[in-house]
């Protein structure tokens, strides 16, 4: 009884999914074909069938995960605590320094060993 069940809302999902691709098309392809009528006119059309295209796909199985994890997204960005406006430009200052620190000491070593690689080669 479940795989057929599971059958009929796998080809339903599909149906839709179709569906979906169609609108798309119409989308860009009569956005194309309509180069001649406004611009406004063309963008509320393509918005609209691209709106549409998209409420179909929320009502799909990866549509309906999708939201699912947007919610809980949401959920999980409210319990974060963001830092102080100092705490970040304390932090920034010291991965700032930290940076230039590492980039000095960088450009030593490779100051050295080119100095090197030249007495060993002769240039």
């Amino acid at each position: 009884m479940t795989t057929n069940t599971e059958n009929q809302g796998n080809s339903l999902d599909i149906f839709k999914w179709v569906i979906i691709f169609v609108l798309l098309a119409v989308a860009i392809v009569g956005n194309h074909m309509l180069s001649d009528v406004s611009a406004v006119i063309r963008a509320v059309g393509v918005l609209v069938l691209f709106a549409i295209a998209g409420f179909v796909a929320l009502q799909t199985a990866k549509g309906k995960q999708a939201l699912a994890f947007a919610k809980e997204s949401h959920i999980e960005v409210r319990k974060v605590v963001w830092p102080t406006r100092q705490e970040a430009l304390n932090t920034t200052f010291i991965v700032l320094v930290a940076t230039g620190i590492l980039g000095v000491v960088l450009w030593g070593l490779d100051t050295v060993l080119l100095k090197i690689v030249n007495l060993i080669t002769g240039v």
